[in-house]
């Protein structure tokens, strides 16, 4: 999946000289947390996040009326350039992104023109809904030998009983670095045929753990 396919590309922006007053209320009115800062010319050159302006806001605490920071050109407080992404990048690398540099947002680019936003929020729906877990489903946990061929048998079972899988997930095993887990969602809201055999097979299903289910 490429970023084009999960970019909200309805994206407000300001430019440096617009005031830490106009991100308020421009965050308020279209119910945003990040916002774009471009040149004139359009290019991207910083990104002021709902974070940033709490921050550069008077504490409530305060007494401070007649504080001049809602006057305050963005530029003095925007983070200045920004990672930026492009609408053909992996969302996979997106998340390693967000992942490794502890940041929220991140604005598409294409052709030096800003044509749309990804958020940490985007990547959580897109996980929900590439996994399945919106939908009516059961999700099994199983422990595996790390060896060619243990997937197509396992899933074997699962056509067996007509159930039809909805994503796999594979995590490797704290306890033992030569197994892996196994996390396979599926649309069926009773598994208990399939977990009793997936251990008839001699599968180490570790959730759901059903008692009453021999082990």
């Amino acid at each position: 999946m490429i970023v084009e396919e999960i970019m909200n590309r309805e994206v407000y922006s300001l430019l440096p000289t617009n005031t830490v007053n106009d991100a308020v209320r421009l965050m308020r009115e279209k119910k945003i947390r990040h916002l774009p800062i471009v040149n004139e010319q359009g290019k991207v050159v910083g990104i002021i996040t709902e974070h940033d302006v709490k921050n550069a806001l008077p504490s409530c605490l305060k007494e401070e009326p007649n504080s001049t920071i809602y006057q305050t050109p963005i530029a003095e407080i925007m983070i200045k350039n920004p990672i930026i992404g492009h609408p053909l990048d992996f969302v996979e690398e997106v998340a390693v992104t967000f992942y490794e540099t502890k940041i929220s947002c991140l604005p598409i680019v294409s052709g030096g023109e800003l044509v749309g936003i990804v958020t940490t929020t985007d990547l959580l729906y897109t996980y929900i809904e590439l996994t399945g877990a919106h939908k009516p489903s059961s999700k099994i946990d199983i422990r595996v030998s790390d060896k060619p061929g243990t997937l197509s048998d396992i899933t074997q079972i699962f056509k067996k009983h007509k159930a039809n899988v909805l994503s796999v997930l594979v995590f490797p095993d704290s306890k033992n670095e030569n197994c892996r887990i196994l996390s396979v969602r599926a649309q069926i809201l009773n598994p208990l045929n399939i977990i009793s055999e997936l251990r008839e097979q001699g599968f180490d299903v570790l959730w759901p753990n059903v008692p009453g289910v021999q082990q």
